[in-house]
């Protein structure tokens, strides 16, 4: 039987720290099945899913949290794989000009509409004409096969009027 791991880990950037937490996965037979990892602000963050046996998962999860004591944050979970049930994915774009509170009024309007979002990828950067900065977001959201998509597509398309940005909705 094999046991699922969701890790999260954040250190100060340097070279080698994924060769670190793939050598570690390797020591204990994991087998790295996903992860995003990034590099902001002179930190390293990521988040990965890990197949290991019963057998040696306490020790794996003993290996990583070693690492606490070198300077890294590391938190290790059990994942349960949840039922499977009929699922549509939607990806949406907002761009526009930045300012606080965007991404708390897109979330809360998916989240009162029971989407889940599997990812939020966000940036700002100068405008090319203005140089004034400008916000985009890219989400990947998931909702049940049978959800309205036309209502949330509506309430996204007045929550943009609102907040003057740009939002494309589509599959």
């Amino acid at each position: 039987m094999s046991a699922t791991l969701i890790i999260s880990v954040m250190t100060d950037d340097k070279p080698g720290l994924v060769e670190t937490l793939a050598r570690i996965v390797n020591e204990h037979q994991g087998n790295w099945l996903a992860s995003q990892m990034a590099q902001m602000a002179g930190k390293f963050a990521g988040i990965l899913q890990v197949a290991v046996s019963q057998e040696n998962s306490a020790a794996l999860i003993t290996a990583l949290e070693a690492l606490n004591k070198q300077g890294w944050k590391v938190m290790v979970d059990n994942s349960q794989v949840a039922p499977k049930v009929q699922t549509q994915d939607y990806r949406l774009s907002v761009i526009g000009n930045d300012r606080p509170g965007i991404v708390r009024e897109v979330s809360q309007t998916l989240a009162k509409n029971g989407v889940n979002v599997l990812k939020l990828n966000t940036d700002c950067e100068s405008a090319a004409m203005s140089a004034e900065a400008l916000f985009k977001a890219e989400i990947l959201m998931r909702m049940p096969a049978d959800f309205d998509v036309d209502d949330l597509a509506r309430q996204l398309e007045n929550l943009s009027n609102d907040m003057m940005v740009d939002i494309k909705f589509g599959r």
